[in-house]
């Protein structure tokens, strides 16, 4: 049952007067369960919890953080059909996504607790002494991975489970032994509740401290505000708009004490497709990316709204053939009426700029909440002299643009902002023949893929999820698959220091059996 109330560790609370309301796009009215935003009490309150558990929490054995997590997968998927049809409702999203995400949601806790059972991902490394040594003698110096402290992490507005209160962020942080405080998402607020009762039920089912997590609510900016404010919050982790993005990036900078801010923000996730492969797959390409520019309405981090190729008959071609297969596609419901309606804006602010062209919008009537999507078009001269036709418009919407040559299309590469993903489409050895493209492109993006489409990201180890700014506001680091988990340690060293005295992975028995870097030679054995 939905109370509305905010998570405070293992008690719940509600002592403010702002409440508010989820929405249905689907039936285009409000949903019955009330929310109360959180107050400044309950937030300083749920970080003083966070920071008493962190001192017992940073402590704990991977073997132990191991279920804790798989604890948490387990307890999301008792909740069954209750969290399907809470996802559904509040986010206009099907049954069956809604069903793919908790999968993937119980497939990252349980990914981060087979990492974390094994505390080799902790890159415990040794330098041995050598007293002898001329003319100075060499200390005794071991290094290892620690916790950084309480997390703030912001769920997303277009993944309620994946992205959000039990998503990859908080995983990611409390196997690293980071306790977390979830600011939910208004859009939301039912499915985080559902899934912060799993969490609680997990940590008390499994001994953890009271505080390791949190879920505050919250319908505007304010309560997050404080959270990156607190001193005690140590890093922050933020999926969403370029604008709120920076936003929280410049306030955690602004600190007396600076702290890190990984925000994963817009990205168009340009697609290159060469001249040989759009003169021998024109249509099939067409078909392909309308699909893609259309799927999940167009609310993926990684949609391709962006398309380059060099201006040709097959191009104008592509552009028909795409244009003609985007209307085929029943137009989709999006999360929210005012994400539709930023969707509308944005795509009349890109109209309103000179020599763009429509080549395919939807224009039939659709429920309400529905997006209409469209493809334009714009030759490379005018996209080069116009950052506005750079800017993301989330929704199911694509640029194709003209560039005159290779050298032009190169051009234009090399000034685009950062980018989650770049995609090269092309065939047999033609992409050997574009070096400077690809060079370009990969300078640009976070992740490069070969005759396929950038929407999907698949969780595993191999996994670059970020990219230069504004893909990411650091890309040193990913925000999907298990190197995320570095996002909330640093690097920590003891020297000499007694070997009774260190923690387990570094000690000289190694009573983990871990793999460890010795005196630079990677091994298990004891010392």
């Amino acid at each position: 049952m939905i109370t509305g109330k905010n998570h405070i560790g293992n008690k719940q609370s509600a002592k403010g007067n702002t409440t508010y309301k989820t929405f249905n796009p689907q039936l285009n009215l409000e949903n019955e369960a009330v929310f109360t935003e959180a107050t400044t009490e309950e937030i300083h309150e749920a970080v003083d919890l966070a920071s008493e558990a962190f001192k017992t929490f940073r402590t704990i054995s991977g073997e132990k953080k191991a279920a804790f997590l798989n604890a948490i997968a387990d307890e999301i998927l008792a909740l069954n059909d209750e969290l399907i049809q809470m996802y559904c409702s509040e986010s206009g999203l099907p049954e069956g996504r809604a069903k793919g995400e908790r999968g993937r949601t119980i497939g990252q806790l349980r990914m981060f607790a087979n990492l974390v059972s094994d505390g080799s991902w902790l890159e415990a490394t040794i330098d041995t002494a050598e007293p002898e040594r001329e003319p100075m003698p060499k200390s005794d110096i071991r290094k290892l991975l620690v916790p950084l402290g309480p997390v703030v992490v912001f769920g997303a507005s277009n993944f309620p489970l994946a992205y959000s209160t039990a998503g990859g962020d908080t995983a990611a942080a409390l196997a690293a032994g980071c306790p977390v405080i979830v600011k939910s998402h208004p859009m939301h607020s039912g499915t985080g509740e559902l899934v912060a009762s799993a969490i609680i039920k997990a940590a008390k089912k499994t001994g953890m401290p009271n505080g390791v997590f949190s879920n505050l609510n919250s319908s505007g900016v304010e309560v997050g505000e404080q959270l990156v404010k607190h001193s005690a919050v140590k890093a922050v982790g933020f999926t969403g708009s370029i604008k709120g993005g920076r936003a929280l990036y410049n306030m955690a900078a602004q600190r007396e004490e600076p702290i890190p801010v990984f925000a994963e923000m817009g990205s168009v996730n340009p697609v290159i497709i060469l001249p040989k492969a759009l003169k021998n797959r024109n249509a099939s390409l067409a078909k392909t990316y309308a699909s893609s520019i259309t799927l999940g309405t167009g609310q993926f981090c990684t949609n391709p709204g962006l398309i380059l190729g060099i201006d040709s008959r097959h191009l104008v071609s592509f552009i028909r053939n795409l244009s003609e297969e985007i209307l085929k596609i029943e137009p989709s419901c999006m999360l929210h009426p005012n994400i539709n309606e930023a969707y509308e804006n944005n795509k009349q602010k890109a109209f309103a700029q000179s020599n763009l062209n429509v080549s395919g919008s939807f224009v039939n009537k659709v429920k309400p909440n529905y997006a209409k999507q469209t493809v334009t078009t714009v030759d490379g001269s005018s996209f080069l002299e116009n950052s506005a036709l750079h800017q993301e418009v989330f929704g199911p919407y694509s640029i194709v643009v003209r560039c005159k040559d290779a050298e032009e299309l190169e051009q234009i590469i090399s000034k685009l902002e950062g980018q989650l993903t770049g995609t090269i489409i092309a065939d047999d050895t033609e992409a050997s023949q574009y070096p400077e493209v690809i060079s370009a492109l990969q300078n640009r993006v976070g992740r490069i893929i070969y005759n396929g489409v950038p929407t999907g990201v698949e969780v595993c180890a191999s996994m670059t999820h970020g990219g230069p700014y504004p893909a990411s506001t650091d890309s040193r680091f990913t925000a999907v698959g298990i190197h995320s988990i570095k996002r909330w340690v640093r690097p920590f060293s003891y020297q000499d220091w007694p070997n009774e005295l260190l923690p387990a992975e570094l000690k000289n028995e190694n009573p983990l059996g871990i793999s460890r870097l010795v005196n630079n030679k990677q091994t298990t054995d004891t010392l």
